[in-house]
């Protein structure tokens, strides 16, 4: 289970440190993909095969269903971690993203969100804003 916020420097590389809590939970591989939202989206590989199924399962012949396919599945990479725990972001996923120097990883539960700083705060400044007016938007949860 991922979950919090946490904010990490990219190096001149391009790689960023996963935060150490959430480590274990991807021992078994880890995919990075384009995410909504001009975000990255991290899997550990067995949720991404998961995923990935059920993406696949849209129909090809519908136009949108082939955007998002290229989109999600034709951005991912598989990555690992170095010693130090950081994992290398394509120079395609940190442009889509417009991550630069500084990122917020945010754990959703059942995957990772990888933000750049300065988008991650003024997103979840109107999300806070509006919290109330989403809440009611999508109804009863229980």
């Amino acid at each position: 289970m991922f979950i919090g916020e946490y904010q990490h420097a990219v190096d001149p590389k391009g790689r960023v440190a996963i935060p150490a809590k959430f480590r274990r939970g991807l021992e078994g591989g880890i995919v990075v993909t384009r995410g909504l939202d001009a975000c990255l989206f991290v899997y550990p590989k067995d949720k991404w095969i998961k995923q990935a199924e059920k993406i696949l399962s849209l129909p090809p012949w519908q136009a949108n269903s082939r955007a998002f396919h290229r989109l999600m599945i034709g951005g991912a990479m598989d990555v690992e971690c170095d010693a130090q725990g950081r994992i290398l972001l394509g120079d395609h996923l940190r442009s889509y993203a417009s991550i630069k120097e500084k990122v917020v990883i945010v754990g959703l539960y059942d995957r990772i969100e990888i933000w750049d700083e300065t988008q991650w705060h003024e997103y979840r400044g109107t999300m806070e804003k509006n919290s109330d007016g989403i809440a009611e938007g999508i109804g009863r949860i229980a």
